[in-house]
C-alpha cells in the first residue's frame, strides 16, 4: 500500500467515533515495530518525525524509510513531519516525499500563525498532500507552560488556514514521564462545536488510556501523539537486554530486541484507540 495522508486517516476516524495513533519515530526500531504493530491491529499508523529525530536524521532518509514501510505494508501508513519549525523545513519535507505535514506556530501571535500555517497549506495542498496546524500553545513538563485554546481563536484559525487537522491545548502537555493530565472536556466540546475538522491532542502519553478513549469515542479528537512512553519503553528494553549480556557490542543484535516490546507497547496504544 502507498502513503497515506493525515486527511484519508483521519475524517474515517473523526466521523466513525475512534482514533488514529501519531507514533513518535527515532529511529528505523521504533518505526519498523509501529507499522509491524499497526498491520497486527488492521489499523492506519502515523509514522512522526520531530525535530530531535529530524536532527540525528536527513528528512531525506526518513522520507525513503517511512516509504519503505508504507508499501510493504497492508494498512495506511502516513508519513508525518512533526512541529516543522519553518515554511522552509516544511517545503523540504515535501521535496523529500513526506505525505503530511505539522507547521507549529503556535509561539506566533494569531496573526502571524495563521498566515504562515496558511503559506504550508498552500503549499501541501498544491502537493496532495495534508498539513496539520497548532492553536494554542501545548507546553512541556518541566519547561514552557501551556496557553488553552479558546473556542473562537480555534474557530478563525481552522476557517482561515484551511488545515486538515487541528492541534490544541486543552490539558495536555508534551514529554510528561507519569499520567496526569487532566483534559479539559467543555473546552474540548466548545471548540468541536465551532469547527468541522479532525482535533489532535500532543502529549498523549500524559494522558490515562481510558480518558483517550473518550475523547476518540465521544469527541472529534481523531489523532494522538504518542511517542514519552514508547521511548520509555525501547530504554527499558536496551537496559534489559544490555544486563543480560554486558559483553555484547554488536549493535544490531543489541537494538533488534527493542523491536518486540515497542511492537507490543504500540498494537496496546493502537487497540486502545481503534475502534471503527
Amino acid at each position: 500500500m502507498s502513503l497515506a495522508t493525515l486527511r484519508d486517516v483521519l475524517e474515517p476516524a473523526r466521523t466513525g467515533g475512534y482514533a488514529v495513533a501519531g507514533l513518535v519515530v527515532l529511529g528505523w526500531e521504533d518505526a519498523r515495530a509501529y507499522v509491524d504493530a499497526a498491520v497486527a491491529e488492521n489499523a492506519p499508523v502515523i509514522l512522526q518525525a520531530g525535530p530531535g529525530c529530524r536532527a540525528h536524521t536527513p528528512l531525506p532518509v526518513l522520507a525513503a524509510m517511512f516509504q519503505n514501510l508504507a508499501q510493504s505494508a497492508p494498512v495506511p501508513v502516513v508519513a508525518h513531519l512533526a512541529h516543522g519549525q519553518s515554511i522552509a523545513e516544511c517545503r523540504a519535507a515535501l521535496d523529500a516525499g513526506f505525505s503530511s505535514i505539522m507547521y507549529d506556530g503556535s509561539r506566533l501571535s494569531l496573526e502571524d500563525n495563521i498566515a504562515a500555517t496558511r503559506a504550508v497549506v498552500d503549499l501541501g495542498h498544491a502537493a496532495g498532500v495534508s498539513v496539520e496546524g497548532e492553536i494554542g500553545f501545548v507546553g512541556y513538563a518541566r519547561g514552557e507552560v501551556s496557553q488553552s485554546t479558546g473556542a473562537d481563536e480555534a474557530e478563525r484559525f481552522a476557517a482561515e488556514t484551511g488545515v486538515d487537522a487541528m492541534a490544541v491545548s486543552v490539558g495536555n502537555t508534551h514529554l510528561m514521564e507519569r499520567v496526569g493530565a487532566e483534559i479539559d472536556f467543555p473546552a474540548v466540546a466548545a471548540i468541536e462545536a465551532r469547527t468541522e475538522i479532525p482535533l489532535v491532542i500532543h502529549g498523549g502519553s500524559g494522558i490515562p488510556v481510558a480518558v483517550r478513549q473518550r475523547l476518540s469515542r465521544e469527541t472529534a479528537v481523531s489523532k494522538f501523539n504518542i511517542g514519552t512512553e514508547l521511548r520509555q519503553t525501547f530504554g527499558s528494553a536496551l537496559k534489559q537486554g544490555l544486563a543480560a549480556r554486558p559483553d555484547r557490542f554488536d549493535r544490531i543484535a543489541i537494538l533488534k530486541e527493542t523491536v518486540a516490546p515497542l511492537r507490543d507497547a504500540a498494537r496496546t496504544i493502537i487497540s486502545a484507540l481503534y475502534r471503527p
